[in-house]
């Protein structure tokens, strides 16, 4: 039976390999993203069907949809030992991520005739996430007090969410600011957890727990800068 063992508690040896799986499978997370992302957006059913689904109340049967494929994809991550298992639910939450983000990905680069507001986004966020984390690892501040916050902050979200899309207001620009504070107290938070409360060998969790927020930072950048083009 494998030992469990804290990060925290671990050898700097032991932290050092933790956080390279860790990023590593972030970064391999992210390459996967793309490639579906490149694969789904050249398949014009696809991209009709995601986009038919932002429509009204088809909307919010996607996103009922994503989060039940999420928790699936969580409890398989964190809840199994065979890392095959984990793997195949970290995989399993990026193809989720990948059709959800078809719609937005396809009018940012369609409707503006090029990738370079795509490009911005990811420039931002990738710069905002290197911060994020570098505050973490270089102080020892508690973000522990955060994930209360956090709670309320993503119910508060999803019942805007919905009450836009019953309502049929629009949710604007502040609203997608909001999403990037959340987002980016999400970033601290499973970093600071990731630090702190992960065992050595949870490196799979990790890398999702960081990807969800990741992509979540990304989507409201992405938000924004359309919103002002």
């Amino acid at each position: 039976m494998e030992t469990i063992q804290l990060v925290a508690q671990a050898t700097k040896q032991e932290q050092a390999t933790f956080y390279k799986k860790t990023y590593l499978n972030l970064a391999l997370g992210i390459v996967a993203f793309v490639v579906l992302e490149a694969i789904f957006l050249r398949i014009d059913p696809l991209v009709e069907f995601m986009l038919s689904l932002t429509q009204g109340y088809l909307w919010l049967v996607l996103l009922g949809g994503f989060m039940g494929i999420t928790f699936v994809a969580q409890k398989m991550a964190y809840n199994n030992v065979a890392k095959s298992k984990q793997y195949l639910g970290y995989f399993l939450y990026i193809l989720a991520e990948a059709l959800i983000f078809i719609p937005i990905l396809y009018i940012a680069i369609v409707y503006t005739g090029s990738l370079a507001l795509l490009t911005q986004a990811v420039v931002i966020t990738g710069s905002l996430f290197l911060g994020l984390t570098f505050i973490v690892f270089s102080t020892k501040a508690d973000f522990s007090f955060l994930r209360s916050i956090l709670t309320i902050g993503f119910f508060l979200a999803l019942g805007t969410i919905a009450a836009g899309l019953i309502f049929g207001f629009d949710l604007g620009l502040w609203f997608s600011v909001a999403m990037v504070v959340l987002a980016s107290g999400s970033i601290l938070y499973d970093t600071y957890q990731i630090k702190n409360n992960f065992a050595t060998n949870q490196y799979v969790p990790a890398a999702l727990s960081l990807f969800a927020s990741l992509m979540l930072l990304f989507w409201y950048i992405l938000r924004l800068l359309m919103s002002r083009n």
